[in-house]
């Protein structure tokens, strides 16, 4: 069993006093700092974020996506055929992205989560993976100017992000994650999914995770366990019915449980925590299981993202305990 985060960390404030990134962001954008100076105050905030990670307890770290400006801007605003728009509110929360528009024909430039993914690396006592939004949501949280086809532009995205993942994994990426929560919302769009999902993956060497998250599986179970990935991630917070797609969870891949609430501040506790493992035990076994948020946690103030963490290790060491 490992502890894991799904993708992102709280950027403001750092537990230590250190950088505050969205303020520097508005420094660069009044002329006030220099665009070489934001980057030391990423990698400076990227330091923060996989320190509280660790600290934490947390064994499979991410970046936190500190340079990140949203999970679709910083893919789309390197990659040929995208332009970026203005703001457009994210899922039901209450956060918004730029809104990419595709604009031309999608095509790679270059690697774009490589540098991020060495220096995490190099900052990082632990293993880390890399976290990207999926060619499905990247297409469903976009404007389409250009293909006028659902299917199309889907598979030129999962083409381009499977170059992404090759360049990742040549780097050395062990672990690379697909966040896609879009598909949980439109489950007749399935065959296109399972279509560009073998494009995404094909060829990658490493570990590779399909994360889903805001809702319940449902009638999709069965088919999302059939993709080519070794990982699947459900939220059992806003899916409580996802326990049940479990008794068809395949016995060679691994399941990523969402079990504290990335949205709310309330506190799990470690009984609901162990809970929600033994439940899940009934079908997976716990060499199998990843543990970790039910979302991103960029939601939540630093101070109880962190506080989540260590409660989700604490956790998770108590079910070891009792559960083994």
């Amino acid at each position: 069993m490992i502890t894991t985060i799904v993708n992102n960390y709280p950027k403001i404030p750092s537990l230590s006093g250190g950088p505050n990134i969205r303020r520097s962001m508005a420094q660069l954008d009044e002329g006030r700092i220099t665009l070489d100076d934001l980057h030391q105050v990423q990698d400076e905030a990227t330091k923060d974020a996989i320190s509280e990670q660790v600290k934490a307890g947390v064994e499979l770290v991410t970046d936190g996506q500190i340079r990140w400006d949203d999970g679709q801007t910083y893919i789309a605003s390197k990659l040929n055929g995208f332009s970026i728009s203005g703001l457009i509110r994210y899922f039901d929360s209450n956060t918004y992205y730029r809104q990419p528009v595709v604009d031309g024909k999608i095509s790679w430039r270059e690697p774009i989560l490589v540098k991020d993914y060495l220096f995490a690396r190099a900052a990082s006592e632990r293993p880390v993976k890399v976290a990207l939004t999926g060619p499905y949501t990247l297409a469903a949280l976009s404007e389409d100017t250009y293909y006028h086809d659902k299917r199309a532009l889907v598979n030129a995205l999962a083409a381009v992000l499977n170059q992404e993942a090759k360049a990742l994994a040549e780097a050395g990426a062990e672990f690379i994650q697909f966040d896609e929560p879009s598909i949980l919302k439109a489950p007749a769009d399935f065959p296109i999914v399972k279509e560009a999902m073998s494009v995404l993956t094909a060829g990658v060497n490493a570990k590779l995770a399909l994360y889903t998250y805001f809702g319940e599986a449902g009638e999709l179970a069965q088919q999302l366990f059939s993709l080519p990935f070794q990982v699947f991630g459900l939220d059992f917070v806003m899916g409580p019915n996802n326990y049940a797609a479990l008794k068809s969870f395949p016995g060679d891949k691994d399941l990523a449980m969402g079990i504290v609430d990335a949205r709310n501040t309330k506190l799990e506790t470690v009984d609901e925590i162990v809970a929600a493992v033994k439940k899940a035990k009934e079908h997976v076994s716990l060499d199998r299981l990843y543990l970790n948020p039910s979302c991103g946690l960029e939601f939540l103030p630093r101070r109880n993202a962190y506080d989540k963490l260590v409660r989700l290790t604490e956790g998770a060491k108590r079910a070891l305990e009792v559960l083994v």
